[in-house]
């Protein structure tokens, strides 16, 4: 018998082909997206407002697809890694952030990735494959703390835009009325700036934008990132420049601080410049060590005196505190060290 398919994950238009199939009468979709997104069952036994017959028929066809975590590390400040299966022999990760007065996951959407940014280790893991809808959900539905989840973020393993079919389906689950039923306002995208699938998210999307920027000055940041020679950040942000975000949809930059490399008073001029006109804000990241990359974190006072230059210059720029640094907090690390286990 050929593997069953799995119903988490499915649009709303997809689970009316399933109850079509199914000879079941097309109201049976709602009925289903209620039975997974609303009451978050994990069997097709449960779905008990469809017949008997039917419920068996679908049992025989289709799972819902709902698995739970196969490994841990929590870190004294609260912040907890989670490692998802996602297929034979591979493994993705998930960072539930708790706060004061918010709960955010980091959500991963591919298992490994193609883009090789110096500074990650999710790119030295190189790539394997997109994470199906079911699979980015199920971090979601699957984690412990699934109630508690006020935010999401879309920065873990992986480039979103780069696996964008998949993560539309998700984001259409997270925020339609028969899903999740999410405002848009509490979901974060993060890319380095595939510009194709960046045009479709601002074109499609209501979320809310972060672009992986990390330097002003093209040829340093292709040092960093090799996807500056196919998607300049200059046609990124010409491109952002393109949209509004100065009611609902907020666009955020990310910048990664490296000692000696990005994290000058000259930098951060360079970096408001090539903002300037975007209502925007900078996020200043202190780089996480990974093994044999030659990069290091800089001291909190550089990061200070680049954070007050932008605000100087009308730039709004923060500080992101720093989480879950005992537990290898880096994207990757965990999974790496489970598929070295493995092998």
């Amino acid at each position: 018998m050929k593997d069953k398919k799995y119903l988490l994950g499915m649009t709303l238009n997809e689970l009316k082909d399933v109850v079509a199939e199914a000879g079941l009468p097309a109201y049976a979709a709602k009925q289903i997206a209620d039975w997974l997104y609303k009451k978050k069952v994990v069997s097709v036994s449960e779905m008990t407002n469809i017949a008997v017959a039917k419920r068996d028929w679908l049992g025989e066809h289709y799972e819902v697809g709902a698995m739970p975590p196969s490994d841990l590390m929590k870190s004294v400040d609260g912040t907890i890694k989670y490692l998802f299966p996602a297929g034979e022999g591979h493994y993705v990760e998930s960072v539930y952030i708790p706060t004061e007065d918010r709960a955010t996951l980091c959500v991963s959407s591919q298992i490994g990735c193609k883009m090789n940014c110096l500074f990650c280790m999710t790119g030295k893991q190189g790539f394997t494959a997109n994470l199906t809808s079911n699979q980015i959900l199920n971090q979601i539905q699957s984690l412990p703390e699934n109630e508690k989840l006020t935010n999401l973020v879309f920065m873990g393993m992986g480039e979103p835009l780069d696996n964008v079919n998949e993560l539309f389906k998700v984001l259409e689950i997270l925020t339609a009325s028969y899903g999740y039923g999410w405002s848009p306002k509490r979901i974060t995208v993060s890319t380095i700036g595939i510009t194709k699938g960046l045009k479709r998210f601002l074109e499609e999307s209501d979320c809310h934008l972060a672009v992986s920027l990390h330097s002003p000055y093209p040829a340093e940041r292709l040092s960093l990132m090799p996807i500056e020679k196919a998607f300049p950040v200059k046609d990124v942000i010409e491109l952002v420049k393109q949209y509004d975000f100065t009611h609902q949809r907020r666009v955020s930059f990310e910048y990664i601080v490296f000692k000696d490399l990005n994290d000058s008073l000259k930098h951060a001029e360079a970096l408001a410049c090539l903002l300037k006109g975007i209502p925007c804000r900078v996020n200043l990241i202190r780089f996480h060590a990974i093994p044999n990359v030659p990069l290091e974190s800089s001291d909190v006072a550089r990061m200070e005196a680049f954070r007050d230059v932008l605000n100087a210059k009308g730039v709004v720029c923060t500080i992101r505190a720093s989480r879950g640094e005992d537990i290898f907090a880096a994207c990757g690390m965990l999974s790496t060290a489970k598929k070295e286990q493995k092998g």
